[in-house]
C-alpha cells in the first residue's frame, strides 16, 4: 500500500548535531546573568562615588568589582570615572534595584558571597534615599 523511503530525509533532526552550537549549562546561564547585574550596580556605584565620593562607596566599588571578575573568570569590568548628569536620588534607585536583581539572582543559583554583597548594597541604597536632606542639598 505505501512505498517505503529509499532516500535520506531532507529534514534534519536535532540527534547527533547537538555540538553544532555552543550550549550552556544553568549554573553558567546564572553566572554570566549575576556578572552582568552586579557590573551595573558596580556603574552606577561608580557614579555615585564621583558626585558624593565616600569610603563606603570606594570598598563596595572594589568588592563588586572582585565578584563581577570572579564571576566572569578572571576578566575584570569596564569601569567608569564620571557621572554627567545623573541626579544622585535617581542613582541610588537605580543602584537598589540592581542589587535586589543580584540577589535574586545569587540566591537561585547559591552564591552566598555575592548574594550578602548585593543585600548590604541594597540596604546601603535604602538608607540613603531614606535621609532625602542629603539627597537634595536640603536642609
Amino acid at each position: 500500500m505505501y512505498e517505503p523511503i529509499r532516500t535520506k530525509s531532507v529534514h534534519s533532526t536535532m540527534a547527533g548535531t547537538t555540538s553544532d552550537f555552543p550550549h550552556r549549562s544553568r549554573e553558567e546561564e546564572l553566572d554570566i546573568q549575576l556578572a552582568g547585574h552586579l557590573a551595573a550596580l558596580l556603574a552606577v556605584t561608580d557614579a555615585l562615588r564621583s558626585l558624593e565620593p565616600s569610603a563606603d562607596l570606594d570598598a563596595a566599588a572594589e568588592r563588586l568589582a572582585e565578584q563581577v571578575a570572579r564571576l566572569r573568570g578572571g576578566t575584570a569590568p569596564v569601569r567608569t570615572s564620571t557621572a554627567g548628569d545623573s541626579k544622585l536620588a535617581a542613582l541610588h534607585r537605580r543602584a537598589h534595584t540592581l542589587a535586589g536583581r543580584a540577589l535574586v539572582v545569587a540566591a537561585s543559583r547559591a552564591d552566598t558571597a555575592a548574594a550578602i554583597l548585593a543585600a548590604e548594597r541594597m540596604d546601603a541604597h535604602a538608607a540613603a534615599l531614606a535621609e532625602p536632606q542629603e539627597l537634595t542639598g536640603v536642609g
